[in-house]
């Protein structure tokens, strides 16, 4: 009896682990454990490995001349080379230069971090839940309980063609969460500042942006939308599933290319973008000096490394929303940055080998 239930013990453990074998992500196990290789551009050249259709990375060390490296498709029916010059959707990573103009008008007391939705925009008051207690700060902060339009009624597959279409999907919603009690990344919020930049200064977003960051940083390769650029100057963009580039898509956000948001990302994080102490002081209370994006097509990562004072941008331009895409594109970004890491701790003696 005890041999029969030894037998059916094993059977059921085999069982459970060839089940188990099936539910692992291997993609995810292959990319982390695959061997690390011994230059940028190897890694890079992984791209199609990975998933992407195209990868431009660019990388910024202190005191060295910056990089770029590209592989895979700008363009996968024409089958044209991922240029790393190209311009690219970068997706939420606007937000650091809404955060960033915002800090000059608060600077220059044009607008203040405490006064409140219902102040700016009388006309939400009883359409968005809140408004007399929701801040400025609070929306930079993502503290204002107003919920996201991008994840109502399967945004994505039907997305608005501008702002006010976006805005009209959270009207008359309840709030998710009382103002200031919670954290939530919302969408919504950084729409809504981008109005308030406009009502306060007379100008669209992004031309006070191009004026008070883009202008005096002499970032040439940085634009408002889809609208404002050669089409052919543009990375295309993919969803896993779908044929259609979606490249043309007007989803109302920035485009840079990866030496000009490198640049920026510098900037930001030395002070240099800032006028003065003032307003570096500012931001450094109200939002942070890194960010990724995200939308069908378009993904990026945007990050200073300040041990080894490194910035490093990437782009990769193939998305699945239910996949292991961006897990893959962390682990993409992840090996890139420790084979910098790696040549950063080589003996000088050994550089010059390279």
């Amino acid at each position: 009896m005890n041999k029969q239930k030894t037998k059916i013990f094993r059977i059921v453990l085999l069982v459970g682990t060839v089940i188990s074998l099936f539910y692992v992500p291997w993609p995810i196990v292959i990319a982390w454990i695959e061997p690390l290789p011994d230059s940028i551009q190897k890694q890079v050249n992984k791209a199609s490995d990975y998933g992407f259709d195209g990868i431009i990375v660019y990388v910024d060390q202190g005191g060295k001349q910056s990089k770029l490296y590209a592989a895979g498709y700008k363009n996968r029916e024409n089958k044209i080379p991922a240029n790393p010059h190209a311009l690219f959707k970068i997706a939420s990573v606007t937000k650091l230069y809404t955060a960033v103009a915002i800090t000059k008008l608060v600077s220059n007391n044009s607008l203040s971090l405490n006064q409140t939705l219902a102040n700016d925009f009388p006309e939400l008051v009883g359409r968005i839940e809140n408004a007399d207690k929701i801040t400025v700060k609070m929306m930079l902060q993502h503290r204002s309980g107003i919920p996201d339009y991008t994840r109502i009624d399967d945004y994505w597959v039907h997305p608005k063609d501008n702002d006010k279409e976006r805005l009209d999907i959270v009207l008359n919603l309840p709030a998710n969460f009382e103002p200031g009690t919670d954290f939530e990344y919302s969408n919504t919020n950084y729409l809504l500042l981008s109005k308030l930049i406009e009502k306060t200064t007379g100008k669209s977003k992004f031309e006070f942006i191009k004026e008070n960051i883009l202008d005096p940083l002499n970032l040439e390769n940085t634009y408002g939308s889809i609208q404002n650029v050669n089409l052919n100057d543009v990375m295309s963009g993919y969803y896993v599933g779908y044929d259609k580039d979606l490249k043309t898509d007007n989803n109302g956000l920035m485009l840079a290319t990866a030496e000009d948001l490198g640049k920026f990302i510098r900037a930001l994080n030395d002070g240099s973008v800032f006028k003065d102490k003032k307003e570096q002081e500012i931001y450094s209370s109200i939002y942070k000096y890194k960010h990724t994006g995200l939308i069908p097509g378009y993904q990026t990562i945007a990050k200073y490394h300040k041990d080894i004072d490194t910035v490093i941008i990437q782009f990769t331009n193939t998305v699945d929303f239910d996949g292991y895409n961006w897990s893959l594109s962390e682990i993409m970004y992840r090996r890139v940055l420790k084979i910098v890491k790696n040549k950063s701790t080589t003996p000088s003696h050994e550089y010059r080998k390279l």
